[in-house]
Parts: C-alpha cells; sequence; structure tokens
C-alpha cells in the first residue's frame, strides 16, 4: 500500500548538503516526490511503500551530512498523488525563519585532497569548497541559502562547475559556494601602497615568500583578514607587535598540521578533536620545553594559542615555508578586525609589508573562536567563526528579545521561541569601528532571522554605547539589566536551569545598584530577580580606570585602607610615585569603590611582586596564575562578616598573610598558590553559609575570572566535594561574551 508524507525538518539543514542527501535517500528507497528549501525549514514530501518510509526516516535520523544538526520533525499524512520522480524544487522565497544558518566550516578531506593532486583542475584553487565545507555564515547575506543570496551572486558557476552542481550523485550537488579556477574568486597580492603586484598561484607564492623573509603579509581567510608572520623569527614578531599596538598579549599561532601542533604542545584527545574539527578554532594547550617559537609569540604564559588550517588558501601558505606562523586578527590593538579589501587597504597599510586579497566577499566580520579544555569539557573563551550563529537551545519560549550586550567582549542575543542566537565576538564598543559592526552585526541577525524584537534590554551602565543605542535609537520598549545578574541568567539558561540558584559571579567590573562597581558577588536568584547574598569587601581605585591599567595603584589603594597611614614595608612601593596617589586616598578623590574578584586578583599580584603596569587586560591576574601553577598551598586566613545587607568577604585578612608572606621571603609562585587555595576554601564556604540559608544545593560560576584555570578547576572539584551541583559555561564564555543570553532571558521573564 502506498503512503505520502510531508516531512518538515528544522535545525541546521540548510547549506550542509541536506537536499543532495535526501535526494540520494529517496531514490536509493525507490521513493517519489520533492524536497526544497523554505524559511519554514526543509520541506521533503515523500511517497512509497510503507516500509520503504520507514527505512528513509531511519536515514535521516540516522545518516545526515556530517554538518547537519537536525532539531526537530514534524510529520504529516497526505493522500498518494501518484508522483513518478523525486526532485529537488527551487527554494521558496525569504520568509520567518525557522532553520539554522551554518557556521563557516574548515576544508574537509575530500576537498583537501582534491587541492594536493596535481592532475585535479581546482589543483592549488584556494576556494575549493562542496557541501561538506567552506564558507556558510559569512558569505550569507539572507535566507534562503541559495547562491543569489550570498556573496558567490556574482561568480556564475562554469559548464563543468554547473554540471557538478546539477548531479545528484556528485559531493557538489547544490554547494552554493561551488566555484574553480575558471569561474570562482582569485587572489591578488598588493603592497602596502595598494600596488598590485601578482595574481593566482603567483600572489601565493611571493606571499609564501615574504614570510620566509620575515615581513608581515595580512591574509584574507574565511571571517575576516589575519596578520601573519614566521612564528620562529623574533624580529618578525617584535615588528608585528609594534606596528600592531599589541606589546605583550600573547598571538595565535597556526601550524601546518597535527604533527607540528604535537611538537610545540602538549595535547589530549579533547584538544586534538577540537583543532581538526570543522570549526578549527584556536585551542590553548601548554608549551612544550624547547617548541623552537620566538618567546615574543606568548611571553609570560605557559600556553600557546594554536590552529590548524582553516582554509585551502592558508594550506596554500603551509607549502614549503615556516611549519609555524603567528596568525592574529588583522587589527590595530583592540579594534575590530578587516573584512574587507578597501578597509584592509585602508587600516592595515601602516602594519603589513604584503596584503593577500581575493574578491569573495564577506558579509560579516567573525574573528576566529578561542576554545579551552578544562575539567572534561571543551569551553568556549571566544565564540565566533565555526560556532556562530548555531543557536543555543534554551528551557523557555516565549516573544522574541533583543539583548546588546556590554562594553568590552561584547555579543548581542536574539531570542527567538526557545533558540537563543548569540552573535559572534563583537570585541569593544569603545571605538567606532567597534560600534559600526554592532550595528551591522544586529540588522543582519534580524534580516536573516526575520525577527522582529518586542523589547531591547541592555546593561544597567549609562555610559556604554550599546546601552546608549537602546535608550536613544530604538522606539521599541527597553530594560535595564544589573551586569552580574545577567552572568548568573546565562549559566541557568546555557544550562537549561530553571530553578533559582546560588550565583558565584566572579570578574572585573559590572556597575551595581548602589553606582558603585561590582565584581566578586554572590548572588541568589535566576531570570526573574536576584539577591545579592555577598560580596567582598569594597576598596579603592585611585584614578579609577588608571588602577586598572597600572595594578600597583590598587595595591596601594588596598593597603591604604587596611593599614592607613602605617604602610608595610613592601618592595614593589620603591618603584613607584606613591606620594601623589596616597593623596587623593587620603581626599577620597577619584577613589571609586569596587567589590571587584579581578582588581583583587591585580592588587595581590602587584604586592607580591608581580605585573606592575599591564599590557592587556588581567594581564597581572593571568601572568600570578602562571606563577603559581595549582592551589595547592597553605592558605592565607580569610573570614565572613555581617553587613548591612549582605554577607563581606573579609579582603584584609587575606591581605595581612600576603604582606607577612613578601616581608618573609615567599616568592611570587608560592603566594600565588596560597592565593588560588584561600579563594577556592572562601566561596566554598560561602557557598555552604548559602545553602544553609536558602535550602539551594545549583551553584552557578560565571564571570571572566573563571577563565583563570587554576581557579576554576580547584573551586570546582572542591565545591562537587562538598555536595553541590555546579552549573558552568561551556558553549559560551563564562566573560562578558554570555552577558547578551543572560540579558535576554531577564528580558523575555520581564515580559
Amino acid at each position: 500500500m502506498r503512503k505520502r508524507q510531508r516531512l518538515t525538518v528544522r535545525g541546521l539543514v540548510q547549506g550542509v548538503g541536506f537536499r543532495p542527501f535526501v535526494y540520494g535517500a529517496a531514490h536509493r528507497h525507490s521513493l517519489t516526490g520533492f524536497v526544497t528549501n523554505t524559511p519554514a525549514g526543509v520541506v521533503i514530501e515523500v511517497e512509497g511503500a510503507a516500509e520503504s518510509l520507514s527505512a528513509f526516516a531511519d536515514d535521516l535520523a540516522r545518516r545526515s551530512p556530517p554538518l547537519a544538526v537536525i532539531q526537530g520533525i514534524e510529520q504529516e499524512e497526505l493522500a498518494p498523488i501518484g508522483a513518478t520522480d523525486f526532485v529537488i524544487r527551487p527554494s521558496a522565497e525569504p520568509g520567518p525563519m525557522a532553520t539554522w544558518i551554518a557556521p563557516d566550516s574548515a576544508v574537509c578531506a575530500d576537498c583537501l585532497a582534491e587541492f594536493s593532486d596535481a592532475a585535479d583542475r581546482r589543483y592549488h584553487y584556494p576556494f575549493i569548497n562542496c557541501t561538506n565545507c567552506g564558507p556558510r555564515y559569512t558569505i550569507t547575506a539572507n535566507i534562503p541559502y541559495d547562491r543569489p543570496f550570498t556573496s558567490m551572486r556574482g561568480f556564475v558557476m562554469c559548464p563543468a562547475c554547473q554540471a557538478e552542481y546539477d548531479d545528484p550523485a556528485n559531493r557538489r550537488f547544490h554547494a552554493q559556494p561551488n566555484a574553480c579556477p575558471a569561474c570562482g574568486p582569485h587572489l591578488e597580492l598588493r603592497d602596502a601602497a595598494g600596488e598590485r603586484l601578482a595574481g593566482a598561484e603567483e600572489a601565493a607564492g611571493l606571499a609564501r615568500q615574504a614570510l620566509v623573509d620575515g615581513r608581515i603579509v595580512a591574509v584574507k581567510g574565511l571571517g575576516g583578514f589575519h596578520l601573519a608572520v614566521d612564528a620562529a623569527c623574533a624580529a618578525a614578531v617584535v615588528r608585528l607587535r609594534q606596528r600592531k599596538g599589541r606589546p605583550a598579549k600573547p598571538l595565535a599561532v597556526m601550524v601546518a598540521d597535527l604533527a607540528m601542533a604535537h611538537r610545540l604542545c602538549h595535547l589530549d584527545q579533547a584538544e586534538i578533536a577540537a583543532l581538526a574539527s570543522p570549526a578549527a578554532p584556536i585551542v590553548l594547550a601548554r608549551k612544550r620545553p624547547g617548541h623552537g617559537l620566538a618567546d615574543a609569540v606568548a611571553p609570560g604564559n605557559d600556553m600557546f594559542g594554536i590552529m590548524l588550517p582553516s582554509t585551502p588558501l592558508h594550506h596554500l601558505l603551509f607549502h614549503g615555508v615556516c611549519p609555524a606562523l603567528v596568525m592574529t586578527s588583522a587589527n590595530f590593538s583592540e579594534e575590530p578586525l578587516c573584512a574587507d579589501n578597501s578597509e584592509a587597504l585602508r587600516r592595515l597599510a601602516g602594519i603589513a609589508d604584503l596584503l593577500l586579497l581575493h574578491d569573495r566577499d564577506i558579509y560579516l566580520a567573525n574573528d576566529d573562536s578561542v576554545v579551552i579544555h578544562l575539567a572534561g569539557a571543551m569551553r568556549q573563551v571566544r565564540r565566533s567563526r565555526g560556532y556562530v550563529p548555531q543557536p543555543v537551545e534554551i528551557d523557555s519560549s516565549g516573544p522574541p528579545v533583543l539583548a546588546v550586550g556590554g562594553e568590552l567582549k561584547n555579543t548581542i542575543c536574539l531570542l527567538r521561541e526557545d533558540q537563543a542566537l548569540v552573535s559572534q565576538h563583537l570585541g569593544d564598543l569603545k571605538n567606532p569601528a567597534g560600534f559600526g559592526l554592532f550595528k551591522k552585526t544586529i540588522a543582519h541577525l534580524g534580516r536573516i532571522f526575520t525577527t522582529v524584537p518586542a523589547l531591547v534590554v541592555h546593561d544597567l551602565h549609562p555610559g556604554y554605547l550599546s546601552t546608549r543605542w537602546a535608550l536613544e535609537e530604538q522606539e521599541i520598549p527597553t530594560l535595564a539589566v544589573q551586569h552580574h545578574h545577567a552572568h548568573l541568567a546565562a549559566c541557568l539558561a546555557e544550562n537549561r536551569f530553571s530553578g533559582p540558584a546560588i550565583g558565584l559571579i566572579m570578574d572585573g567590573a559590572g556597575l551595581g545598584t548602589d553606582q558603585t562597581i561590582w565584581g566578586g558577588e554572590v548572588m541568589i536568584g535566576d531570570a526573574a530577580g536576584y539577591e545579592r547574598f555577598a560580596s567582598f569587601t569594597p576598596m579603592p581605585l585611585p584614578g579609577g580606570d588608571r588602577a586598572v591599567a597600572e595594578p600597583w595603584r590598587a595595591a596601594l589603594g588596598y593597603l591604604h585602607t587596611i593599614f592607613g597611614d602605617h604602610l608595610p614595608d613592601l618592595p614593589f612601593l620603591a618603584g613607584h610615585a606613591i606620594g601623589p596617589v596616597l593623596e587623593i586616598l587620603a581626599k577620597d578623590l577619584n577613589c571609586p569603590k569596587t567589590t571587584s574578584c579581578g582588581r583583587l586578583f591585580d592588587a595581590v599580584a602587584a604586592m607580591s611582586g608581580g605585573c606592575q603596569v599591564i599590557g592587556y587586560e588581567a594581564q597581572g591576574a593571568i601572568e600570578f596564575m602562571v606563577a603559581g601553577g595549582s592551589a595547592e598551598a597553605l592558605p592565607f586566613e580569610f573570614s565572613l562578616r555581617s553587613g548591612d545587607d549582605r554577607l563581606i568577604m573579609e579582603v584584609a585578612p587575606m591581605l595581612h598573610g600576603v604582606v607577612a608572606a613578601v616581608q618573609h621571603g615567599e616568592g611570587l609562585a608560592l603566594i600565588s598558590r596560597r592565593f588560588h587555595r584561600t579563594l577556592v576554601l572562601l566561596l566554598t564556604e560561602v557557598a555552604r553559609q548559602a545553602r544553609q540559608a536558602t535550602g539551594l544545593n545549583t551553584v552557578a560560576l560565571s564571570g571572566g575570572v573563571f577563565q583563570n584555570q587554576v581557579l576554576f578547576t580547584a573551586l570546582l572539584a572542591e565545591l562537587n566535594q562538598a555536595g553541590f551541583q555546579v552549573l558552568t559555561h561551556a558553549m559560551l564564555p563564562s566573560g562578558d561574551g554570555c552577558l547578551s543570553l543572560g540579558q535576554a532571558v531577564i528580558g523575555r521573564r520581564a515580559l
């Protein structure tokens, strides 16, 4: 008996070879009907014998293409119509989107084999791709995902490529970016003045030679430009740092293959899998002794950020040249990376010696993702290329909400039904280029996912550009959300945990409801609200933001608060002009108070002889962590006391211990281990007291401080041993990259 069914498949099913897969499965099981892309998902109508329909459904569930992710299948029984064949119908017109757009994917093994085959017509073609790999999100202007709605629309396929595209048995059947040297994008090499030097493979060859010669080459990748130099050439790395305005922050390294990755770093199986995955992120991994790279690549750090080539062009650069290249975002200091050719020629002229360009447009800049393997999970440090725009599924549904994140490490989040579409890492909104990318991304997500929000949610801080955009440029309702409440809600939402929890929220800064700077907070709550259960002792930051850039000032502010005019004799004080700082402390001028755990780290590191002036965010805390390497040591004393409205985690007993340790000659490494151990025990004790007061047994960890590997792993182990259920971040960063998700779910709850 013949039957007919309509299946609507939702999830990551466009741009991943899903229709060709369905076509092949239907023919394999002798079914007739059609498949088409629609904004609601991939719609399939199949007709045939009942057992064939059952086998077809099993194939959908078990044999989907490698990049496909099926979120759900809706099935409807239809009357048979006697169809005689199975076809791929043209896609429906754009409309409200229910499927996902695929992230960009690293070149697959099949394409790489063709790329390396001298007899293949795509030999060394830097834009080779198929349905299983290549650009997706960054070239997509609209949906459904078809060539006319991508930046490939201007490249007309040659007869050979068109034949592949039309052949159901071919790996490039309906591969939208399909191209070859005869009809697709092309390379060109230009100098810093914009003069064209070469095209095609000659351009790649000259770029390779420039890298060997120690020159800086800007390379256009999937989501934007990189700045590349030989990672073993100290002079080239130093010159790159000088030109880029990045004096100390570690630089990412791209290596030719996994063998080279093993030579540089100790790698476990999870790290190897991440490196070789379609996302091809930067993986933070422990350096090996004698690695051979320039010390200036990652000074003061025991890790390299390494990645494998993600595009055929990157593979082409490694032919016969340096086995490891610094491959860092092409920008100056903390600006967003360049993605447009003309923009790159303008912004990178003073940094790069040469620019390796191509003529396939990038619609939306998408920086490299950064991950780290901690406590049994691969965790996001920066979520971007390869992962975005795959949604975070949450345990609620309701009105659409747009959340616009914070000021640094900004992301935005579009909440649609039970999907949270968190954007790529947008970076620092303090500069015009960053703010421009922020606005462009909001417009792009709204267009791609055809969603009009009922509410815009922003941070409590009135000075953030994201806040000002929400309040000044939007005509729909807005809601302000406290920074650390957003962190708590984000961790709960990512873990699909709906009930209240104890939130240990540790970061650098966020405006509190009392208009002081919070950052070491213990909260009880969920998306509906929170209680501030405990915080660190508020301490002054003499000079405000200057004390963040110069941790010795924070250290002096903490010491002055605890010891008054009788400052202890510590070596670090001798290197600074402390008189003017003591004067503003005495007069309480421009000395904002903070409970920040990040600033506490900075202060302890500085007074122990660590970093006095930072060259990048959290440098002092990172180097302090690296110096200790663990939290296994005798802790300093700590205490809790009752304040007016919350418990106070006293800073003074810890700092008395730190001062005594310095005066007794304990080194930076031992003090670091003792301090980390103290924080682990203190935070566990305050969690116990919160459990006793509330009956809650679930703890959520969020905030940038938990990117400290030593603190995170030791605290997680201690909390587990104390019997807590512990929720942590993995799909999103624990830092401010998760804020927009928390804001969004709080906003929906308010609606």
